[in-house]
């Protein structure tokens, strides 16, 4: 009988890796590429092997560069739109035909992989494996809040490093760090963060925010990085007092430094809400809703997607996982 437990899937992230990792000589029998598929398959019967959850949740990216964070900071994500300058050549937009929401809709990526974003969900819906998203928002707010509200331990899988700000030992809330890849994941909690960046989790926002990061369009605050940035939340708790100290007189601040933030001011008065993921959405999703099934809840489409996309081994991988008692 396994422990209750969640695992929460970040998985645009997972099937990027994938699609990256996995050769693209993988094809249905009628050439079509599959690796994003059967590789995002192959992790997930990893990562239920090796970590045992009771429930998992595939988290959905139903607005992956928000209005709203737009509008507080225009540089968020701006380079990944599909047609800017700075977005990958061949690229093109992620468009899920079978999704309702709009999915991953108008961040560049290769054709190949566009093309197996709706494969993934339709295979995800055959297993019946909660996928779980919120108009207006990002994968990473639907983590953000059930990490918060579930009242069961969790896991966060995931590459990217600003879900860092969910870690919450006592909650028993930590991040399977996929960066290196899915085989060689590092365990994320309060202890791995201080000795990373010298910061608990609790602050990882804030450092965040001033130390800036170039793959979201964060710009941070020029001049100040990690070590700055950590120094100064060692000294004064959180932004909010950092800011406080950089406009007295009697503070130890240096002057460049204080030039540096109050040069930011503007983008330190909104980028803490961009990062910030959201706590409490309503998912319209109960504890039930997550439970990881034992076998397909539709095993005819599932076996007609096996068949169809020739999944083969990937298949046979996670139905073993799910099975398992």
């Amino acid at each position: 009988m396994r422990t209750r437990k969640v695992l929460l899937l970040d998985t645009a992230s997972l099937y990027f890796r994938a699609f990256y990792g996995v050769p693209d000589s993988l094809r249905s029998p009628d050439g079509l590429p599959v690796n994003a598929v059967r590789g995002l398959l192959d992790f997930v019967a990893r990562l239920v092997d090796t970590y045992e959850p009771t429930h998992v949740v595939c988290c959905w990216d139903n607005d992956w560069r928000p209005a709203w964070r737009v509008a507080l900071l225009p540089s968020y994500k701006a380079h990944r739109v599909a047609g800017s300058p700075e977005a990958p050549a061949g690229a093109t937009s992620v468009i899920s035909e079978m999704a309702s929401s709009s999915d991953t809709k108008g961040e560049s990526a290769p054709d190949d992989l566009a093309v197996q974003v709706p494969w993934i969900r339709e295979t995800l819906r055959a297993l019946g494996i909660a996928v779980v998203g919120h108009d207006g928002y990002e994968a990473d707010d639907v983590i953000g809040t059930l990490a918060t509200t579930l009242p069961m331990p969790v896991d966060v899988v995931t590459g990217d490093r600003d879900l860092f700000q969910v870690v919450d030992d006592a909650r028993e809330v930590r991040v399977l760090y996929i960066a290196r890849g899915v085989g060689r994941h590092e365990q994320v909690d309060d202890a791995w963060v201080r000795e990373r960046y010298a910061v608990p989790a609790s602050a990882y926002v804030d450092f965040a925010t001033m130390r800036g990061d170039a793959s979201d369009g964060l710009p941070g605050v020029p001049g100040i990085g990690d070590k700055t940035a950590a120094s100064l939340i060692a000294s004064y708790g959180d932004l909010a007092g950092i800011l406080a100290a950089a406009s007295a007189p009697d503070t130890r601040i240096s002057a460049a430094v204080r030039a540096r933030l109050h040069a930011a001011i503007d983008y330190l008065a909104v980028a803490p809400e961009v990062v910030a993921v959201a706590r409490d959405l309503d998912l319209g999703v109960s504890e039930d809703d997550l439970l990881l099934p034992q076998e397909p809840a539709d095993p005819e489409l599932f076996a007609a997607l096996t068949e169809r996309l020739g999944l083969g081994t990937s298949a046979t991988r996670v139905l073993a996982a799910m099975a398992r008692p």
